[in-house]
């Protein structure tokens, strides 16, 4: 996955994916009988299925709020790994608007594309770039990775069912582990490989497939670094227009968004 980051793809937005997905079981589930003995090549149907399940409800859906908790690894230059947490906040609007909210102690960011601009905003630094998008939200993803080098997060896991891209082929196991509680929230979760990242996705049980945790973890850094995001969703929001637009204030400034060279 270029990140497993999210986002949606039949919504337009492929919630971002651009990194590997880990985190640590929310239960001491135990794996059930459908799981292979040790690391196993194979990726079960049921688990393969459960993904595409997933990705096609979150396709119904015309707008959706996602509240994301994360914590992300990083790796010192002694390969001791230090864990920062973040609050990532997601309104999208099929298929032609979202807009996005990074929190840390460390770092704010702000993201929002109207159907027709993508703006990145720096609320602490004051600056802010803007470019021409694509009238999609598909269309300005893969813009945004391949001329600017910006990946969101989440957006794999919208992805599954999109024809023009089978991350399926991908993978080199996967498996259902059991069930598992997480937030109060009844999920079936699932363990899957493919190369260079192991991942982990717990999805809610019955008629709303919502992914409620996910976990990417480096295989190929010798730390094996790990990212989490639990995730609170409304799937009947309330949006408008200007949840999507950006309005600089007197006092931001405007610079250029640099293309990275490939």
């Amino acid at each position: 996955m270029r990140s497993l980051g999210l986002v949606v793809a039949g919504l337009g937005l492929a919630l971002v994916g651009g990194s590997p997905v880990v985190s640590a079981p929310a239960a001491a589930a135990k794996p059930s009988s459908a799981a292979p003995a040790g690391a196993a090549a194979a990726v079960a149907p049921d688990a393969l299925q459960a993904l595409r399940r997933m990705s096609a409800y979150l396709a119904t859906l015309p707008a959706v709020e996602l509240t994301s908790n994360t914590s992300l690894d990083v790796v010192t230059m002694n390969g001791q790994r230090v864990e920062l947490d973040a609050v990532a906040r997601y309104k999208i609007r099929r298929s032609d608007g979202f807009s996005l909210q990074v929190v840390s102690d460390r770092m704010q960011r702000s993201y929002f594309y109207d159907g027709k601009q993508f703006t990145v905003y720096a609320p602490k630094l004051g600056f802010y770039a803007t470019a021409a998008a694509p009238p999609t939200i598909r269309q300005t993803l893969d813009l945004l990775d391949e001329k600017f080098g910006i990946e969101l997060p989440l957006e794999d896991l919208f992805r599954w069912n999109d024809p023009s891209d089978n991350p399926a082929q991908k993978l080199t196991s996967g498996f259902h582990v059991g069930t598992a509680t997480i937030d109060g929230v009844e999920t079936d979760q699932y363990a899957f490989r493919q190369p260079k990242v192991d991942w982990q996705v717990w999805i809610q049980k019955g008629p709303q497939p919502l992914p409620v945790k996910v976990v990417i973890v480096d295989q190929v850094d010798p730390a094996n670094p790990a990212y989490v995001a639990r995730l609170s969703w409304n799937t009947s929001p309330t949006l408008t227009a200007d949840d999507f637009t950006f309005r600089p204030g007197k006092d931001a400034k405007l610079i250029h968004m640099s293309e990275v060279a490939r």
